[in-house]
């Protein structure tokens, strides 16, 4: 097998056509406020609705600052240099969340065990944690020359820029907003350099080599010897006052001015540094989680001393070999980190090895990370610790499967599967909940340059008729199938809208936020009644936070509850299986179990229904 710099240059290098890419469709203030109306409209009483109407009318006022604040939006997507109207909203949306970013933002993949590289090693955790280090120092090299094939759906080419944030990047706590610190930027030009990643063990940190000093990567088996040292030399778990992951799951702003006094002493400034600079995080966690729920759970939050959550990538390898991966979001979506994920699980460690060139350079250098706090820092880390452990038990999560239902089945029973989970939960809710209640399902926009996510709102007339006919003492089977595929129907043509770019909320969101950050400025700072509007506010208190993430080489995709009464639902679909994690408050923790029965239910008789056609 040839190294990376072997290949011949076919000129369709990675980030090759991300500028050849569409642009994202910059919607009319117009048709932006008559779609959001159409879709609010399911969740509102006549009066609420009634109430929306004029908060709709007074923000197309002409001389409103809806109009104003609307045509700044249309000079900046017209900049030059601008890649899509969205350039400022992602870094408002994520990095200008002030609340902890541990099991609120981040987000894991649970591994399965038996993918080709998993096959390729031992189960035995140094073992398993060289083989993902190899992989995904291949990937970087490969990255980095840019030989990574561009990522494709359906014949159509998709948006490479996520991956510039895959490999040494760090978010920086800040105020009022976050920051980022990564390569493929001014500030640092080109891709990482860095030839180390940070591996964590029970509380200590360690800076540790994986590319020599020529430049080429450490053999598998340097990099396992490497790991077993590190191993050995923590025996005891570090105080928890000494930790400094623990600090990471502080609240941003407090978090930010504990970095700025921390980084006062050089010390400090020193170890902030390796770890920023780091392509990545490996956690080396002191358990042997029993079963899949737990190991998500862990995935999720674990032992928080033993985590860098503000790092991009943190690849974490329990007792047992059992393995996932942490993410922080701001500039990774998850089908980012699929395509990621699937390359580096697809082949044996060998053939990653080859590809890379790493070869035999003996142990890689490591050392330990030091901190040097006072007494009133190690009382905030011992804060942070305890104040995480409290929210991560007050959050109740809960692994769900149907081994018997997968994409084959839903196109057996000529349905959209997505539409299949959809529907299956809207009915579930509303038999746990007795309510149709705001939910939102992510979908992925990458064919578009810069491309992300739109927000798409899964409550349509046809969803709430679907519901009612279901539970109608009078409808028989064939009115519910009708119920049913015309629900079906209508959820593929939001989701195609969505895609389109048709979607009105980020939209009219970045009005919000461009008139916070430059509307005084524009002279626009006049309140806008819409944004406290029984539309605006009740379509986005999400009942529901709808995710999936297909990909064969895991088991579980997750993330955490959302607000005190939402659940929220990770799901995987796949040909053979549909797997769930679910999150909810531990307040609500019942209701949530109680969909999950109904969901049982409610797949089944969607199943028999579309079988008896």
């Amino acid at each position: 097998m040839s190294t990376w710099t072997d290949l011949p240059d076919t000129g369709e290098g990675t980030f090759a056509f991300d500028d050849q890419l569409p642009r994202v469709p910059l919607p009319t203030l117009d048709d932006s406020c008559a779609r959001f109306l159409r879709w609010c409209a399911p969740l509102l009483t006549e009066a609420e609705y009634a109430e929306t109407e004029r908060a709709v009318a007074d923000l197309l006022r002409p001389d409103g600052p809806g109009r104003i604040l609307a045509a700044d939006l249309e000079r900046f997507d017209a900049k030059p240099g601008v890649g899509s109207w969205l350039d400022e909203f992602w870094p408002s949306r994520y990095l200008g969340r002030r609340d902890r970013i541990a099991l609120n933002a981040n987000f894991f993949f649970h591994f399965r065990d038996d993918t080709p590289l998993a096959r390729s090693t031992s189960a035995e955790q140094a073992d398993r944690a060289a083989a993902l280090i190899t992989a995904a120092v291949n990937y970087k090299l490969g990255l980095d020359v840019e030989a990574i094939p561009p990522a494709t759906q359906r014949g159509t080419r998709l948006s490479m820029a996520q991956n510039k944030f895959l490999f040494s990047e760090t978010r920086i706590p800040g105020s009022p907003q976050d920051s980022v610190r990564v390569p493929y930027t001014d500030e640092w030009p080109g891709p990482s350099r860095a030839r180390h990643i940070v591996v964590l063990r029970r509380g200590a940190m360690f800076r540790f080599d994986v590319i020599g000093a020529e430049g080429v990567p450490y053999a598998t088996a340097d990099l396992a010897a490497g790991l077993r040292e590190i191993l050995s030399a923590v025996r005891e778990p570090v105080p928890t006052d000494l930790a400094a992951g623990h600090l990471t799951t502080l609240a941003r702003a407090e978090w930010a001015g504990v970095r700025t006094e921390l980084a006062a002493d050089p010390v400090n400034r020193a170890a902030l540094d390796t770890i920023e600079t780091a392509l990545f995080c490996v956690c080396l966690d002191d358990v042997d989680p029993a079963d899949l729920q737990e190991s998500c759970d862990a995935l999720l939050a674990g032992d928080s001393g033993n985590r860098w959550f503000d790092k991009a990538v943190s690849f974490v390898v329990f007792g047992n070999g059992d393995t996932g991966i942490n993410v922080e979001h701001c500039g990774l979506d998850g089908t980012t980190i699929l395509s990621f994920v699937d390359m580096l699980l697809e082949s044996g460690v060998a053939d990653h090895a080859e590809r890379s060139g790493a070869r035999e350079q003996g142990v890689p250098a490591y050392e330990r990370i030091e901190f040097a706090f006072n007494p009133l820092q190690r009382a905030t880390v011992a804060s942070a610790a305890a104040a995480f452990a409290q929210f991560a038990a007050d959050n109740a999560t809960l692994t769900v499967s149907f081994p018997d239902f997968g994409t084959d089945k839903a196109k057996s029973l000529r349905i959209s599967p997505d539409a299949f989970a959809q529907l299956a939960y809207q009915l579930a809710h509303r038999r746990s909940k007795g309510l149709t209640g705001a939910t939102y399902e992510s979908i992925a926009t990458r064919q578009y340059r810069n491309g992300r996510t739109e927000a798409m709102r899964v409550v349509t007339p046809e969803m709430v008729a679907f519901v009612d006919t279901m539970d109608d003492p009078a409808a028989d089977a064939a009115g519910k199938l009708a119920a049913l595929r015309t629900a079906a129907d209508a959820h593929v043509e939001r989701a195609k809208e969505c895609q389109r770019g048709d979607a009105p909320e980020q939209h009219l969101w970045e009005l919000q936020w461009i008139q916070r950050r430059r509307g005084e400025q524009l002279g626009a700072t006049e309140p806008m009644p819409f944004f406290d509007s029984p539309g605006w506010v009740i379509t986005r208190d999400d009942y529901l936070s709808t995710s999936s993430a297909p990909s064969k080489n895991i088991h579980y995709f997750g993330f955490g509850c959302t607000s005190p009464k939402c659940i929220g639902i990770a799901y995987v679909l796949l040909p053979d299986r549909w797997n769930l994690y679910l999150a909810t408050p531990t307040a609500v923790e019942h209701e949530m179990h109680e969909f999950a029965a109904q969901l049982r239910i409610a797949a089944t008789e969607l199943t028999e229904l579309l079988s008896g056609e």
